[in-house]
């Protein structure tokens, strides 16, 4: 990089050609939720048949193209403005040399060199000729600088010295921009698809990869952005977001959608491009790495004799196999089994009525964590918000997140305002029923990320009314929210429990709703309750430990005609109608039985 280069750089054409690119990126998304939301919705609702499945699955595919062309447009849009930032912060310094030399008396030549004009010390009898000096970046180290000051001490011409610091800057300048030419080139050079139209795992591992060279090489623009708030609440993320222009809002995206789809209190349009990103990237990268693992030996068992009897042991090449590559390969196949549910999930819009989907939280993790709601939740009247329980984990978001499906068919058919019901696995639930599920920590220790989601809730609402919304957990996931309700405010209406094991306190007037608005459902053979009692129930010191099934409690009974602790939100039953219409807000329609224990503390 010469000087002359660096004095006719325009940042601003750099600037531009990022507006470009963000545009189209704006435009593919666009495309791409119509797609999805719109055309592809609509043929599932009213079409059926090969044609119609042959049609989605080109949609599917289109939609994908989109996507990933909306992804690489942010990631080429920021990286433009990235390099025209560093580039930019090059040439003011130049420009600010060059004015102080010429400021000075000095002239700046073309090579970056400083000529002084002749000049004499104080005492002097006569002025020194003048010259010509050329910079160097950094320095030199301390030994060069040394003898930089000792030359300039010694030299008879005052202007030596002045013309020797503005020739260093000159220097710096030109190095800096080297050094940003020299950085981002391979990065944009990266920034390049395939020639097919086939989107494939390897391609978004690739996007992946570009998004952390982008990264990386943009730290300093990154760095120059709003921060998000430190440990900020809700409504602080709403803020700095808000306070964002659309190009930073884009770098932000581009560069850390993993941080902006984790911030509570950002608008959930916001938060769902942000994670289908990370999704996108992940299994891409999740299924690369698994493609890349050799798969199970075929014979996986053999027979020993030991004593008198044959043994059904794992074989040495299986067990080989195992210690290699067998925790890595389980892991990559529940994680991928929890995204590819996800997904579905997405391909299940416009189905018998189902809304579009929103991705509010996604990490794919250790047990993982994914929060998936069914219509926008900051537009809808009604917001139900779900914790499942014990051995929940990425790997089985699916069942969870049919369960809310179903919630949400029956609150929205009393067409009582718009619903979103919303799966939240945000925490580590215990895996272990007998190792895990009888500690509270598990609970504890989740159950103020419950809080901030549900506050983020109203930091993101986007229409002037207040929705009602209510705290829906199963087994494991009753004891958060009563953790959640007993450890500060819980942000809720009414409160759910299917299944309980206790939720931590003796009262139903303890969970932090208003009177009356807790209700609770223990289905026929449902042991869950009994066996949580020790574990997780209240107690107020003068009487027995109590869970939410007990009369003390105080809960409304909702009517179950469910079996066992899996089925209340089973289609076509009462229990499940009930829970929709609590949700809708009309509890007091539901129907209500008798506690099992009309006398207190006795099962």
């Amino acid at each position: 990089m010469d000087l002359q280069t660096l004095k006719g750089f325009k940042p601003s054409e750099y600037e531009e050609a990022a507006d470009g690119y963000r545009a189209v990126g704006t435009m593919a998304m666009t495309a791409k939720d119509t797609i999805d939301n719109r055309i592809a919705a609509g043929i599932r609702a009213q079409l059926e048949g090969e044609a119609a499945k042959a049609a989605l699955t080109e949609l599917a595919d289109l939609s994908k193209n989109f996507h990933y062309a909306q992804t690489e447009c942010g990631l080429v849009s920021t990286a433009l403005n990235g390099f025209a930032f560093d580039m930019a912060a090059a040439k003011r310094k130049l420009e600010a040399a060059i004015a102080d030399a010429q400021a000075d008396q000095c002239t700046v030549n073309p090579d970056g060199s400083v000529s002084f004009p002749a000049g004499a010390k104080p005492g002097a009898e006569k002025a020194a000729d003048g010259g010509t000096v050329t910079g160097s970046a950094g320095g030199g180290g301390a030994t060069s600088h040394a003898l930089e000051r000792q030359a300039v001490a010694i030299h008879p011409n005052p202007h030596y010295g002045k013309a020797l610091a503005y020739a260093d800057r000159i220097a710096e300048a030109l190095k800096e921009a080297t050094d940003a030419d020299t950085r981002w080139a391979p990065k944009l050079r990266a920034l390049k698809a395939d020639d097919d139209l086939k989107v494939s795992a390897g391609d978004w591992a690739d996007a992946q990869s570009d998004m952390g060279g982008v990264r990386e090489a943009g730290n300093s623009y990154l760095a120059s952005l709003p921060q998000p708030p430190k440990d900020g609440s809700p409504k602080d993320n709403a803020s700095w977001w808000k306070g964002l222009t659309e190009e930073q809002q884009s770098a932000w995206l581009s560069l850390r959608p993993e941080a902006v789809g984790a911030l509570d209190g950002l608008p959930s349009p916001v938060r769902d491009e942000a994670n289908r990103t990370v999704l996108a990237e992940k299994h891409g990268q999740y299924q690369t790495e698994l493609n890349s693992i050799p798969k199970p030996p075929a014979n996986e068992w053999t027979w020993i004799t030991a004593g008198r009897f044959p043994v059904k042991v794992h074989t040495d090449e299986w067990m080989e196999w195992h210690r290699q590559y067998g925790d890595r390969y389980e892991q990559l196949n529940k994680s991928l089994n929890g995204m590819n549910a996800i997904q579905a999930r997405f391909d299940r819009t416009g189905e018998r009525g189902l809304p579009e989907a929103y991705l509010l939280g996604f990490n794919p993790d250790g047990n993982g964590r994914a929060i998936v709601a069914n219509g926008n939740p900051d537009t809808a009247a009604h917001q139900a918000v779900y914790v499942p329980g014990t051995t929940s984990n990425i790997g089985s978001i699916g069942g969870d997140i049919t369960r809310m499906e179903n919630v949400w068919r029956v609150a929205d058919a009393q067409n009582n305002g718009a619903v979103s019901t919303i799966t939240w696995l945000g925490y580590d639930a215990p895996q272990d029923i007998v190792k895990d599920a009888p500690f509270s920590h598990y609970a504890n220790d989740g159950a103020p990320a419950y809080n901030r989601f549900m506050d983020g809730l109203d930091a993101s609402r986007a229409v002037d009314s207040d929705p009602h919304r209510t705290a829906i957990g199963h087994s494991y996931g009753t004891t958060l929210i009563g953790s959640a309700a007993r450890q500060g405010d819980l942000n809720a209406d009414d409160v759910i429990l299917a299944g309980s094991p206790g939720v931590q306190v003796p009262k139903a007037e303890q969970m932090d709703v208003p009177k009356g608005h807790v209700w609770n459902q223990e289905a026929k053979g449902d042991i869950v309750p009994d066996v949580g009692r020790f574990g997780h129930g209240g107690t107020d010191w003068d009487g027995p430990w109590t869970i939410p099934s007990d009369a003390r409690f105080g809960a409304n009974q909702l009517a179950t005609d469910t079996e066992g602790h899996s089925d209340y939100w089973k289609e076509g039953t009462e229990s499940l109608r009930n829970q929709g219409l609590v949700v809708a807000g009309k509890g007091d329609d539901a129907n209500l039985k008798p506690p099992p224990n009309p006398t207190p503390g006795v099962r």
